[in-house]
């Protein structure tokens, strides 16, 4: 066989073009250092617990210089945002909070794509196993087309104090007049849409409405975004005049039929609203969303956080669910330790059972002096009249009682005690003007309702007997908020988000349109 120079050259050519990089792969894969490699995600796992696993997961945040933070999630305890270190040293990765006492020790996966260690937490120790997940990517910038109903701002003058209120109506497509609503909101300092961090009460309802036939207006609370005024030096009973200057607005739209407005208010918002249909002039229906029966003081007991913003006023609420946690992890250790012993699983069981028993005496324990402490909060602002001296003595006992409350909560929460709104609102006695309500009534509560307890229902029924045209109705796993239960929420952006319980907007809607059928 006849070589040439240049048949020998592409022979060489082509073993160097294709064996050479089939042997590159044929390379094992270097693994990954956990020094080296970015730790910026989310790693989720299972924390094993007795019966299951607890789900969570740590964030890890990183910045050009290198710094790491990261944060702890567990939602089933309403553990949110737990602020962790992040230390790395050789190949092992240190989580540790001290908010909570835990720590994660772990070496990552030659790949990457897992955590391998260790969760300990006093005296608890089990295996864990995180799987990362990249941050969600910021959506890309594109053109949001309007909803499909006008949206105006407005504003109008409360003309008794001068007090300028603005909000935003919308108003379905078409002709009208359209049947519609005005929003008012539960105790405390609250936007247009009832913001609690993600979640928009009122934003979402309205917008509800709105898309099926109903127009709704919906304001910022008085010295929140573009109203002015303050709002803890209205009473419950001065709100009533906000609520009729806003049907007298609604009145003045062309669009608006004035024979089917009506008033739908969540928790106080709910009893405000009842007190408007007591007077004259009243909406042609109400709507309760949690509104209470009982007496301002008898409530505030069952509701320490009062009117905080969120933040503050689950504090808390918080220290007992990680409370639990504790409780849980622990059960979780002594549960592997039996097993460990060769226990059998009647054993563990009755363990279990046992436990569980001594965890709900220890919960109703911790709720009683939650109680007791709050009456005492209250009796001093009953006895004490005098601002400035009543504000040291709460300032005090509150900061004692919560030791997590941010700098300054206490002094806060302390000067919202002694606030004109809230030394009526103790007094304030939500069924004594029922008897005057003649106009179209439906009350809505959810079953786990933790502030305005579902027995408050009953108490409005019994107070609204005289009316014939009342409807009631119970919604079970919805909470204070009208969320559906957390098994009903949607995944958005890789996030579980809390949505309004669907049931709650279309028994609602049904309601209006029974009610005012054209």
């Amino acid at each position: 066989m006849n070589y040439t120079f240049t048949g020998l050259l592409r022979g060489w050519l082509w073993l160097f073009t294709t064996l050479v990089p089939l042997l590159a792969l044929a390379q094992p894969t270097a693994p990954v250092s956990a020094a080296k490699a970015t730790l910026e995600g989310q790693w989720k796992g299972g924390l094993t617990m007795p019966g299951g696993s607890l789900p969570l997961t740590i964030t890890v945040t990183e910045l050009a210089n290198g710094t790491r933070f990261a944060v702890l999630d567990v939602p089933a305890q309403r553990i949110n945002r737990a602020l962790m270190t992040v230390d790395l040293k050789a190949d092992t990765i240190e989580f540790d909070t001290r908010e909570l006492g835990c720590s994660y020790i772990c070496t990552r996966t030659p790949d990457g794509k897992q955590l391998v260690g260790q969760w300990k937490q006093q005296g608890y120790q089990t295996p864990l196993t995180l799987t990362f997940e990249a941050l969600p990517a910021a959506p890309p910038k594109s053109f949001k087309f309007p909803p499909p109903y006008r949206v105006e701002e407005v504003s109008f003058t409360n003309s008794r104090d001068n007090t300028k209120l603005s909000g935003t109506l919308t108003i379905p497509a078409g002709k009208g007049p359209f049947p519609a609503a005005v929003l008012l909101s539960d105790m405390g300092p609250q936007d247009r849409d009832a913001t609690r961090g993600d979640y928009k009460l009122f934003g979402s309802l309205a917008d509800y409405l709105t898309r099926h036939g109903v127009a709704v207006l919906r304001l910022d609370d008085r010295g929140v975004g573009q109203s002015a005024g303050t709002f803890t030096a209205v009473t419950t009973a001065e709100l009533v005049y906000d609520a009729q200057v806003a049907l007298n607005f609604m009145r003045t739209r062309p669009l608006i039929d004035f024979a089917r407005l009506g008033l739908i208010g969540h928790g106080e918002g709910g009893n405000v609203a009842l007190l408007t249909a007591a007077q004259p002039l009243p909406p042609a229906f109400v709507i309760t969303l949690a509104a209470s029966g009982s007496v301002g003081r008898e409530l505030m007991q069952q509701r320490p956080g009062g009117f905080l913003p969120a933040g503050e006023a689950d504090t808390a609420q918080d220290r007992q669910d990680r409370i639990q946690f504790l409780a849980q992890q622990a059960a979780a250790q002594k549960t592997e330790e039996l097993r460990a012993k060769g226990a059998n699983a009647a054993q563990i069981d009755t363990y279990l059972a046992q436990q569980q028993m001594r965890q709900r005496a220890a919960d109703r324990k911790r709720q009683e002096a939650v109680v007791k402490h709050q009456r005492a909060l209250l009796e001093v602002v009953r006895q004490t009249p005098d601002n400035a001296q009543a504000q040291a003595i709460l300032t005090n006992m509150i900061g004692q009682f919560n030791p997590g409350l941010p700098a300054g909560g206490a002094q806060t929460r302390a000067a919202q005690m002694t606030s004109r709104w809230y030394r009526y609102y103790l007094d304030f006695n939500p069924l004594a003007e029922l008897g005057k309500v003649n106009c179209a009534v439906l009350l809505l509560h959810g079953t786990t309702d933790a502030q305005v307890n579902i027995g408050n229902l009953a108490q409005l029924e019994k107070g609204l007997r005289s009316n014939n045209r009342v409807e009631s109705r119970r919604f079970e796993g919805v909470n204070h908020q009208f969320q559906a239960p957390m098994a009903e929420w949607p995944v958005i952006s890789g996030e579980v988000r809390a949505i309004m319980s669907p049931r709650v907007q279309q028994s609602l809607l049904a309601w209006i349109r029974s009610e005012f059928s054209e």
